[in-house]
């Protein structure tokens, strides 16, 4: 098989992983609240790490990290896995999945907001005609299309799906020099997540047993939303003529995981959900596409 064949297939695979997070994380949460969620899917997340690192016999690039880069990921797993999570899975026990899910999705526009700042990237006329449609988008979720009224159901639910696209957005570009191996990055920042939310559930008494029934959604999703499809996804840029052939599959997600959520979950699939999750990707494309001059 070609490259490109193997990048498409380690892409697909990916997006559909991704695109099963959603009605996991609701089906989590009925039995675990989100720090016992995340404290089970970060230790799970670090168990497949730690074996990926050992099978790739990259375990030593450990021992060469120096305090600088140390302090580093413990500053990264602060904000990913630890605050991401934290606030998104409370947010998934706010909201419907089929809002939720879709919000979170606009966190590249949030990061082309904080490029400008944070790394003196311009933002061009396009980009603000983008996030204008994509916030419309977030609009007609957060009002389920009730305009006459402008009531917003779970305002809190709403402000905790975009604050965890801030965190996501400035995670990345605290990532964009690091240039040491992604797999030990995402090993570190976990191992240091899992220290701090030891701390945090044992603080609240959110210690939880791993090897019990309602334990098995959140180790699906420590496996495969926090885990493997993170590897899967690397390995598909990696090998990937050009990411754009690959990135732009990513969009597939938001739409096949309205449809898991559905016959999963059974959520009625409202129409403002499908047109606000399609004005969302609508302006994402629309930056895309007017930033490479088309």
């Amino acid at each position: 098989m070609k490259n490109q064949s193997r990048a498409y297939l380690y892409a697909f695979i990916t997006i559909l992983l991704w695109s099963t997070v959603a009605t996991a994380f609701k089906i989590a949460l009925e039995n675990l609240n989100y720090i016992q969620l995340l404290l089970i899917a970060n230790f799970t997340s670090l168990i497949v790490f730690s074996v990926i690192l050992l099978i790739q016999k990259k375990i030593q690039l450990i021992k060469q990290q120096t305090l600088k880069s140390i302090m580093l990921s413990a500053v990264q797993g602060f904000m990913n896995p630890l605050a991401y999570y934290l606030i998104l899975f409370k947010a998934y026990s706010i909201l419907p999945a089929q809002v939720a899910q879709p919000i979170n999705f606009i966190w590249p526009l949030v990061l082309m907001l904080l490029s400008a700042p944070l790394l003196k990237q311009p933002i061009r006329t396009s980009g603000i005609i983008a996030l204008l449609i994509s916030l419309s988008g977030v609009f007609i979720l957060a009002t389920q299309g009730n305009f006459r009224g402008f009531h917003i159901d779970q305002p809190s639910g709403i402000a905790l799906c975009i604050m965890s696209s801030v965190i996501w957005s400035l995670f990345w570009i605290l990532n964009i020099r690091d240039t040491r191996d992604d797999l030990l990055k995402l090993f570190l920042s976990f191992m240091f997540s899992m220290f701090y939310i030891l701390i945090i559930a044992g603080a609240t008494n959110n210690i939880v047993p791993l090897f019990t029934l309602p334990a098995i959604p959140a180790i699906y999703i420590g496996m495969f939303e926090m885990g493997f499809s993170f590897v899967f996804w690397m390995k598909a840029l990696q090998l990937s003529e050009s990411t754009g052939k690959v990135a732009n599959m990513i969009y597939l997600t938001p739409f096949l995981s309205l449809v898991i959520i559905h016959f999963v979950l059974h959520e009625t699939l409202h129409f403002s959900s499908v047109i606000g999750l399609c004005f969302i990707i609508g302006g994402i494309l629309v930056s895309r596409i007017k930033s490479k001059g088309v």
